[in-house]
């Protein structure tokens, strides 16, 4: 490998940005570290991770279906306010891959833990659900899929945020649509929820 510049790629350690609001109220843990679902958008995660460009932080927020470990919505900017992390969850939503009564999952952030995203989860009739403090445990999924990312885009700054922005876009199209997860018995997110059947209602 060194005769001919080859070199591993290892994964970053990750930097967190979780910052607790104090004064707000925390909401229960409905996932329970149980990092399954039954069936396609009712038990979802979320988390925030940082892009380095020569131009300055690229804020990433993702929400990924437990069922299908597939990334259903995301959000890119130059902050990580609490409207970062809402439009990740209404983008799955609008994408109609959030079903009503859903759980979302995510740490104890200012920025999940404030009223905006609260009400964002109230109007999409999403029920809130997070770990404890300092646990990485706790949303052991949200944050796994950031180091895989990380670690397979390969890049450690980029030269401009939008070319952040796109190969960050590019690797969820990859992600989602290509790539086998092992979680998934080597299936990708794509189609293992494209080939979900709900089960047929019995008459009693």
């Amino acid at each position: 490998m060194r005769q001919r510049g080859i070199v591993g790629l290892t994964r970053r350690r990750r930097r967190s940005l979780t910052k607790q609001d104090t004064a707000a109220a925390p909401a229960p843990d409905l996932i329970g570290r149980d990092f399954t679902a039954p069936a396609p958008g009712q038990r979802l995660v979320g988390d925030i991770t940082y892009l380095p460009t020569q131009e300055g932080w690229l804020y990433l927020a993702t929400t990924l279906d437990l069922f299908n470990r597939e990334v259903v919505g995301h959000a890119m900017a130059e902050h990580m306010r609490a409207e970062l992390v809402a439009d990740a969850v209404d983008l799955a939503h609008r994408r109609g891959l959030v079903e009503p009564g859903a759980v979302f999952h995510s740490d104890r952030g200012s920025q999940y833990t404030s009223a905006e995203f609260r009400a964002t989860l109230n109007r999409l009739r999403i029920r809130p659900s997070m770990g404890r403090v300092g646990s990485c445990y706790d949303n052991a999924v949200a944050e796994s899929f950031f180091a895989t990312m990380k670690a397979e885009i390969g890049t450690r700054v980029w030269a401009t945020r939008e070319q952040a922005r796109r190969d960050v876009f590019a690797y969820l199209t990859y992600y989602n649509h290509d790539r086998l997860h092992s979680t998934l018995q080597h299936r990708i997110p794509y189609e293992t929820r494209a080939c979900y059947r709900q089960p047929n209602a019995h008459a009693a």
